[in-house]
């Protein structure tokens, strides 16, 4: 680990409620003091209004909270050798940010540690990239080449995906495999399994890292759910499963069915149990609900299989000792800490609750789910459900909800103002304006 002293100066970051990188540079002199910022930003719309969301403080003084960086989770800099980035753990008035994702992850963390077990995650990203469109916009990178699980130049004639290995590898960050995705241009990255915290963290930062490097090279990339209407979507998929203090896997059980312990099987019906209120917390933005259809491999259904891509909650075929629960519910915008969380703690909800989940679904899930129990069908019915699930939002943290759906709510008011729809093959201005840019 390259000490701070080593640097120059400390990028510190810290997901938003939008799961936006906010942050500040210290120089490494003041990087273990940390910073204040104002923690009104977390009463910020995309257009940069301020509502007086819950836990954002609007009314009584924009407050500050303060960030610190642990010193010892420090990544070398994607930009140049002098800078480290890390990310902050957020306080007030002394205690954890109620309102941070992050601090609801270690909630979620803790809460699996007190049954005994150590959660372990992987996180898999997809998105394109994108060239200029020559009218100050932005379009799919043209590849005719282009197929999934593309490899090369013949994959990627830009040569992005060789600089973003290349960097990821020099800045500390465990890239598990990478290729194209199903459609032109479009891109999956799969980040080793680890602990929940820091694999959250890694593809926090290694967002980031993509979409900058991507700029460096005069293109763009978008993780956004559903940026191009008329072909396929981009999740982010939250793989998971405990290990006890040996750092056994106990998901697995070598005599249960297809080798899942009764814990995994309890976690497995507390996320189809939450799969509805789940829905807000994953697919946070109105585009999520153009992707969120049923046949399109997107988590749509309140179900499960094995070896299955079109439910929601996938478990391997002879998995053994690498058993793990695949949630496929989350879209790329998603904040990644609290995708995590929520995932998590639906899961959690399941094993305390010694829940027993439906079958296995064997269908071919186009045309069914083998149940009635569906996403949401748009991020107002979303929020309903994820304030009607009073369970699910105590776990997850009642102020970090009520601030989500106060801002998230704001943002609904301003696309039906708009006179925007979901309707037609290209994205609305509303989606151009308020998600391209930032995610």
């Amino acid at each position: 680990m390259t000490p701070v002293s080593s640097y120059r100066r400390v990028r510190m970051l810290w997901p938003d409620h939008l799961g936006l990188a906010r942050g500040k540079y210290l120089p490494t002199r003041r990087a273990e003091h940390g910073s204040g910022f104002c923690v009104t930003t977390f009463g910020l719309t995309y257009d940069r209004d301020i509502i007086p969301a819950p836990g954002a403080h609007m009314l009584d003084g924009l407050r500050d909270v303060h960030g610190t960086v642990d010193p010892d989770s420090l990544h070398p800099s994607w930009d140049d050798d002098r800078t480290a980035v890390a990310v902050a753990d957020l306080e007030i008035d002394g205690a954890p940010y109620p309102v941070s994702a992050r601090t609801a992850l270690k909630n979620a963390v803790a809460a699996w540690g007190d049954l005994g077990h150590r959660a372990k995650v992987g996180i898999e990203l997809e998105g394109y990239l994108l060239a200029p469109d020559g009218e100050g916009g932005w379009t799919r990178f043209s590849n005719p080449r282009s197929m999934v699980y593309g490899t090369g130049r013949l994959g990627d004639p830009s040569g992005f995906l060789e600089d973003v290995l290349e960097t990821a590898e020099r800045c500390g960050f465990a890239v598990e495999s990478a290729s194209v995705e199903f459609d032109e241009s479009q891109f999956e990255f799969t980040l080793e399994y680890g602990d929940a915290l820091a694999v959250a963290d890694d593809a926090f930062l290694f967002r980031l890292l993509v979409r900058e490097r991507a700029l460096a090279l005069g293109l763009d990339f978008t993780f956004l759910g559903k940026p191009f209407p008329t072909v396929a979507g981009s999740g982010l998929h939250v793989n998971f499963s405990m290990a006890d203090a040996d750092g056994r896997n106990v998901f697995y059980d070598p005599h249960a069915e297809h080798g899942l312990a009764e814990v995994g099987r309890q976690s497995i019906a507390g996320l189809c149990e939450h799969h509805r209120a789940l829905i807000a917390l994953c697919a946070p933005t109105v585009n999520a609900y153009r992707r969120l259809q049923p046949g399109t491999l997107a988590g749509y259904w309140a179900n499960w299989g094995v070896d299955h891509r079109n439910v929601s909650n996938r478990i391997p075929a002879e998995a053994g000792t690498a058993m793990r629960v695949e949630s496929r519910v989350g879209d790329g915008a998603m904040n990644v800490h609290l995708g995590v969380a929520a995932v998590l703690r639906a899961a959690w909800l399941g094993a305390t609750a010694k829940a027993e989940p439906p079958p296995a679904y064997t269908g071919d899930g186009f045309e069914d789910g083998g149940t009635d129990v569906t996403a949401p069908t748009s991020l107002r019915e979303a929020l309903d459900a994820l304030e009607a699930d009073t369970t699910l939002v105590e776990a997850v943290g009642a102020e970090l909800v009520a601030n989500l759906v106060g801002v998230k709510r704001a943002e609904l008011e301003k696309f039906e103002a708009s006179g925007s729809t979901l309707d037609g093959e290209t994205l609305s201005d509303f989606e151009k304006a308020f998600y391209l840019p930032y995610h």
